[in-house]
């Protein structure tokens, strides 16, 4: 099997307190950049898992993620 081509997807976190904050970053090969957001936020009588607040948070970003990948392409099919 060949590739074509690859991407790579970036993602980053922040923490504030019991909010994470993720970004995912991927380039396309026609140049374009699509960036979105995820957060979660850790209710205040649960232990501090920092793991788990980027997991929720990363899911979310991806999937927003996916979902302007998929209006991108529709539209480029109109």
């Amino acid at each position: 099997m060949h590739t074509l081509v690859g991407w790579h997807v970036e993602l980053e976190f922040q923490e504030e307190g019991d909010r994470t904050k993720a970004v995912a970053l991927v380039r396309l090969p026609d140049g374009t950049e699509v960036r979105s957001h995820g957060y979660s936020t850790r209710h205040h009588a649960d232990a501090p898992q920092p793991r788990v607040g980027e997991e929720v948070a990363g899911a979310r970003a991806l999937n927003d993620l996916a979902m302007q990948l998929l209006t991108k392409a529709h539209d480029e099919l109109k």
